[in-house]
């Protein structure tokens, strides 16, 4: 086995020590990377470059492939210019809403649009923080939330509407009675046109849609935007009718005592839709989605049930509150499960990656690890800290990636976008390596 340049041997701070590879039959850059779990028969394998030498060490090899073309570059073009334009649109209606709501009702609309933002930045806060390990596209959160805000109200209610329309003239059953809308049609119409979005996510941005958590995550984004432009409407009205009083107690029962009612339940489909995604075809991804989907109307009906009993002001508060906190409890709790999970997952397979010998066990703690990330980013100085920022994020793309490969979901692309991925880690390793003085220019 050749041995890395000197200069590559030098010891590192917080932990991160740099030594050579180790040798294994069939194993990274020298031969291909093993399937964990599997027999080399029936492995599927990354082979090395053609271009590089048999016995090259890896950070040879490379070199020769850093300047690697995404295999996904077409795909991400026409997505970014879709997303641009989805979101400029839905952005300018909100912002039509935004301003008639702000001058209605004599500047008190401005005071009524800030009491219906308050759920929606705490969830967007809370979301950026799961979001951390593995960033997603700002220009895709931001598409749900408006996809919540705008497109799923319209939807909505010119859905119901219809449905009114044709069922009076068919049965002359009248669909606007309230049990009936608020127990039946609005769960349906509502956690059908939110949801929608999470399978255009799944189906045209794949990459994007990797696990569980992005479900989760993009889940309740959207219900977020939904219960922001929701709060607009029954707060005006509340106002429109008993003034300050009634707005303060509705804004209490809607915004401080259940604010996650609508991520709680779009969230369930992003769940079902999530698990299909990390290792499932596009079909089963989208089959996934009714499951998640009609458990989200079992929840959205089952409040709105409780919100209807026939019940004393008191005790109806006392019911809704104590549901209320079992959904956020719930909420809370599945939100950091999966952000642990995620990690987890992440650290187990940055490991198969260095026990094939595309990392260090060092590196692979570091890059799979939260005090692992903080060291690196502390130990690197200056333009490395670019070059090790980079790292990560490349080294957390990784795992759900080799999850897809394993799979067989994505078939050669896929493959090839892992290669893309080693290649670009090991390039911006052998950059940050350079920029701090352990390899020659």
């Amino acid at each position: 086995m050749q041995q890395p340049p000197p200069a590559q041997q030098a010891p590192m701070q917080a932990g991160f020590q740099q030594r050579p590879p180790v040798q294994q039959p069939m194993g990274g850059p020298h031969g291909s990377v093993m399937a964990p779990g599997h027999s080399h028969a029936g492995a599927h394998v990354i082979q090395p470059h053609p271009g590089a030498p048999a016995n090259a060490s890896w950070t040879t090899q490379f070199t020769v492939r850093s300047n690697d073309v995404n295999p996904h570059r077409t795909r991400n073009i026409v997505l970014l210019i879709a997303g641009i334009l989805l979101t400029g649109a839905l952005g300018l209606a909100l912002f039509v809403i935004v301003l008639f709501q702000s001058i209605a009702f004599s500047g008190v609309g401005f005071v009524i649009l800030l009491l219906s933002a308050i759920p929606l930045v705490a969830i967007i806060g809370t979301v950026l923080l799961l979001d951390r390990w593995k960033p997603q596209p700002i220009l895709l959160m931001a598409s749900c939330v408006l996809w919540g805000a705008v497109a799923s109200v319209v939807i909505t209610l010119v859905g119901q509407l219809i449905f009114g329309v044709a069922a009076f003239a068919l049965t002359g059953i009248d669909t606007s009675s309230p049990i009936l809308s608020a127990v039946v049609l609005a769960p349906v119409f509502e956690e059908s046109a939110k949801t929608v979005f999470l399978v255009v996510i799944v189906l045209a941005a794949r990459k994007f849609f990797e696990g569980p958590l992005d479900g989760f995550m993009y889940g309740s984004l959207i219900g977020a935007g939904f219960a922001f432009t929701e709060n607009l409407l029954y707060l005006n009205s509340a106002y429109a009718e008993a003034q300050a009083g009634g707005l303060i107690m509705l804004f209490f029962v809607r915004c401080v005592m259940s604010p996650l009612l609508h991520s709680s339940f779009t969230a369930l489909a992003g769940l079902s839709i999530g698990f299909a995604a990390r290792r499932g075809t596009w079909w089963m991804a989208l089959l996934m989605w009714v499951p998640g989907l009609i458990a989200g109307m079992v929840l959205h009906a089952a409040w709105n049930g409780v919100a209807s009993l026939p019940l004393s002001g008191v005790m109806s508060l006392i019911v809704m509150l104590a549901l209320s906190i079992i959904i956020g409890v719930l909420w809370w709790a599945t939100a950091f499960f999966l952000w642990y999970r995620e990690t987890k997952t992440a650290r187990e397979a940055l490991m198969r990656y260095a026990g094939a010998g595309w990392l260090t066990e060092e590196e692979a703690r570091m890059l799979g690890t939260w005090n692992g990330r903080r060291a690196g980013r502390r130990w690197a100085q200056g333009s490395a800290r670019t070059h090790m920022k980079a790292m990560i994020r490349v080294a957390a793309s990784l795992p759900p990636v080799r999850d897809r490969v394993e799979a067989g979901v994505g078939g050669a692309a896929e493959k090839e976008y892992e290669v893309f991925l080693l290649n670009r880690l090991a390039a911006e390793r052998r950059s940050m390596m350079r920029a701090m003085g352990l390899l020659a220019p």
